[in-house]
């Protein structure tokens, strides 16, 4: 796992620290020293603590006059013990929203699993963006998005189908947000 850096083709487009906005303004990061792990797997010094022991992101992109933001996710999700989405909630995506980020696009493949408790912090997220706010799941594991499903977080999120299987990193910021945007006006009629 420790060779699995976050996507680093756009960092000539937007870099987190360096984002007086951002949740992770300022943050320094190691080249060489490996401090974050996964249960006994060291991970990759780019990759951003949120509060969670198991679960760990990274902002690509974020376009405060569009409105949107991309994440790429590593980790194990863990909503049972750990509670993640409390924490990705509080402290990261209520911080962008905060700031006119009202549309978000998760990218899930280095997600290994998912562990629900209840949907309170993902139906309040829902709620907390405005009426054309949304969060899409990318590109997350099968066997993830058969969990999110169990638990009927497709209430409060987007995933499946064409979103499962997108080709994002031959595509720039913005024209991954206009594919997103444009599968999720088909999907509900818009």
């Amino acid at each position: 796992m420790h060779d699995l850096e976050p996507y680093y083709m756009w960092r000539d487009l937007y870099v987190a620290s360096e984002d007086e906005r951002s949740p992770f303004y300022e943050r320094e990061y190691s080249e060489f020293e490996f401090t974050h792990q996964i249960y006994n797997h060291l991970i990759h010094p780019q990759w951003d603590f949120f509060g969670s022991n198991t679960l760990y992101m990274k902002v690509l992109f974020a376009d405060y006059d569009e409105g949107f933001a991309i994440i790429e996710m590593i980790g194990e999700w863990n909503d049972a013990v750990d509670n993640d989405i409390m924490f990705l909630k509080r402290d990261i995506l209520e911080h962008m929203i905060d700031f006119g980020i009202n549309r978000f696009i998760l990218i899930g493949e280095n997600v290994l699993n998912f562990h629900a408790s209840d949907d309170s912090y993902y139906e309040e997220l829902y709620h907390d963006l405005d009426d054309d706010g949304w969060i899409v799941f990318l590109n997350f594991r099968e066997h993830v998005l058969d969990e999110f499903r169990a638990h009927n977080l497709d209430y409060f999120i987007h995933f499946g189908g064409e979103l499962d299987h997108l080709l994002w990193r031959k595509l720039q910021p913005p024209q991954l947000y206009d594919v997103v945007e444009r599968l999720l006006s088909r999907r509900l009629g818009s």
